[in-house]
């Protein structure tokens, strides 16, 4: 088993509702699993299939079992599907030690597209969150998703971003070894493309 710089090494992947987050942390946990740490995953769910927040929090350990739910101020890691929900989850449960990386397209709420409330630009975000930490990463994953032709698979390239960091111990051939185990045969090798895109991404932000 490689080790792994704090233990546990806490992350919480966050989006909303249809974005694919709970199967980004599912796979997370179990390429983490099959390299031989104990991993806990918590979830909560706002109004998901109605765009609500969507937020799991990731516990991996090589000593043993945490509480799914992790104390407020404790993540190491937030990986937003959705920007500004990196912020939300930032002021409960960031710290100036927490890396960001977050998707950089969002999700309007009914109450922007509506015209009652205001998005804040990518600039205001940014700023925001520097406030709270000072590393952020932004990624263009639904773009290059888009650009794929598979716009759901802004999930896995957000994993692959995440293999990118070298912050946890995992790379292309453990995906491809979960992947071989939760898709057809028929799309493993697009989700394989959008991992290996992630990596490739994060490394020029």
């Amino acid at each position: 088993m490689t080790a792994i710089g704090k233990d546990p090494y806490n992350v919480i992947i966050t989006g909303v509702g249809g974005q694919g987050n709970v199967i980004a942390s599912r796979m997370l946990g179990n390429i983490l699993a099959k390299k031989g740490f104990t991993i806990t995953i918590g979830e909560t769910f706002g109004v998901s299939q109605r765009g609500g927040s969507v937020m799991s929090h990731i516990r991996i350990s090589a000593r043993g079992t945490w509480s799914p739910q992790m104390p407020k101020g404790k993540a190491d890691l937030v990986v937003a599907l959705e920007p500004i929900e990196s912020l939300r989850v930032m002021a409960g449960y960031g710290n100036p030690q927490t890396k960001v990386l977050s998707n950089s397209r969002p999700v309007y709420p009914v109450g922007v597209i509506a015209g009652d409330q205001k998005y804040p630009a990518k600039d205001e975000l940014n700023e925001a969150l520097l406030k709270l930490t000072s590393d952020v990463k932004f990624v263009d994953a639904t773009d290059e998703a888009l650009r794929l032709g598979e716009p759901i698979l802004s999930n896995v390239i957000m994993m692959g971003a995440i293999a990118g960091l070298d912050d946890l111990p995992f790379d292309t051939p453990d995906f491809v070894e979960v992947v071989a185990g939760t898709f057809k045969k028929e799309k493993q090798e697009m989700n394989i493309r959008a991992f290996e895109l992630g990596k490739e991404l994060v490394k020029k932000v």
